[in-house]
């Protein structure tokens, strides 16, 4: 954990497993305010970010982006501070020489909910067009549950074991976000 004028070079943290042999996030980040970083399985840097509570987001990354999420490297903080938070995730992008695709073109697939709607079928854009409001919504949660499957038997087939529950409200928009 650090004071916040001490920033830890990136190379300096060790590899975390992104799951643990039994499935589940490492429960050390739980309520912790603190930068990560994530990294595929090869090692190379995806994404950068900050948060209040690390659990809760490397749990959002994780359903959002499961193909690039198995390392991890985190540093906590003792008291919450935007400036410390984003001094020490500049220092680690920039030590890492490149900005990483979930900082930049990528940056919405890491950090808004899931558009199911772009998984319509052409069929299914045409009823949506021609439906009302209420068939619209219908039809987008009917959407949104079948991209939620698939989600989910990806996070299976990692051997994800944690309990996944999406906003059931969010569906009617065709969206997918955590609860």
């Amino acid at each position: 954990m650090t004071t916040g004028t001490d920033i830890p070079p990136l190379a300096s943290l060790e590899y975390i497993p992104y799951l643990d042999t039994s499935g589940q996030l490492p429960e050390q980040f739980q309520g912790k305010v603190g930068v990560y970083v994530i990294f595929d399985r090869d090692k190379v840097l995806q994404f950068a970010g900050y948060s209040r509570d690390v659990d809760l987001s490397l749990k959002q990354h994780l359903v959002r982006q499961p193909q690039n999420c198995y390392w991890l490297k985190v540093q906590t903080i003792d008291r919450p501070s935007r400036t410390i938070l984003e001094n020490i995730r500049e220092a680690w992008i920039a030590e890492n020489g490149s900005i990483a695709a979930g900082n930049a073109a990528e940056e919405a697939k890491w950090t808004q909910p899931i558009d199911a709607k772009v998984a319509m079928t052409p069929d299914e854009q045409t009823r949506y067009a021609a439906s009302d409001e209420l068939m619209q919504s219908k039809l987008l949660k009917n959407v949104a549950r079948r991209v939620e499957g698939q989600i989910l038997a990806q996070l299976e087939a990692r051997g994800v074991q944690m309990q996944i529950r999406f906003n059931p409200k969010l569906k009617e928009k065709g969206l997918l976000d955590l609860k």
